[in-house]
């Protein structure tokens, strides 16, 4: 059974809520915005309009923006997993 793996689709929800899909088939939503401090590198994500500009870089697989701010793939799959019912 995986552990994680790796992003291969986001989409932008209402807020700080992504979609994200990931290569083993399994997607769900997390709210970034109870997830992570928007400091230090994470500060201009507080911007939605920044924070919308999120995209998959598949060299890593995990979500990127444009300032270099990622969040690890491991992370984000824990999340989607723990809000599985």
């Amino acid at each position: 059974m995986l552990e994680h793996a790796d992003i291969v689709k986001v989409k932008v929800l209402e807020g700080y809520k992504l979609k994200l899909f990931f290569e083993d088939g399994s997607c769900g939503d997390v709210n970034l915005e109870e997830l992570i401090p928007f400091q230090g590198i994470f500060e201009p994500l507080g911007d939605l309009e920044f924070f919308n500009k999120v995209f998959v870089n598949t060299d890593i697989g995990t979500i990127c923006w444009e300032n270099g701010a990622d969040l690890s793939p491991e992370f984000l799959y824990s999340q989607i997993k723990n809000n599985i019912q």
